[in-house]
């Protein structure tokens, strides 16, 4: 019975100094907040964070991860705006009055930029969804209208 509870507090004791040291240690502090500011949304001081992090303690794998995921997360997110902009200027020459043949291969240029663009992004298991679907979403417009461009030219 009493080897029992020295084997409990001896692993309660592991835990609360292995508890102690990620708290104390700089590099976990910092990859703790990268994560944090990853969470939030705030990418690129999340990938600021973790490349500190990773340059304290080279292994330090919570950080590489953050640091990786951070970088997939500006790439989708560059996409996304990319994409809006994109969508406003085809928008913008398609309420013009006159719509010259100039003006429908710069909407099919931009179309395959954006079509090109999205190819290009790997999403991970840990990516955000709401990045990965708004990007398939402007990915999906982007193909229809590819398709109504190039039939009418």
């Amino acid at each position: 019975m009493p080897y029992r509870y020295f084997w409990l507090i001896a692993g309660f004791l592991l835990i609360l100094i292995m508890a102690v040291y990620l708290i104390i240690n700089p590099s976990y502090e910092k990859s703790f907040e990268a994560k944090y500011y990853y969470h939030m949304g705030d990418y690129k001081k999340s990938l600021t964070l973790s490349k500190e992090a990773f340059a304290l303690n080279v292994y330090n794998r919570m950080a590489s991860t953050i640091m990786a995921q951070s970088q997939i997360s500006l790439q989708y997110t560059e996409y996304i705006r990319q994409a809006r902009q994109y969508m406003k200027d085809i928008d913008k020459l398609a309420h013009q009055d006159t719509l010259t043949s100039g003006d429908k291969a710069k909407m099919k240029l931009m179309a395959e930029v954006v079509i090109d663009g999205y190819i290009k992004l790997s999403p991970s298991v840990v990516t955000d969804k709401k990045l990965v679907q708004e990007a398939a979403y402007y990915h999906n417009e982007f193909v229809k209208l590819h398709e109504k461009i190039s039939s009418s030219i």
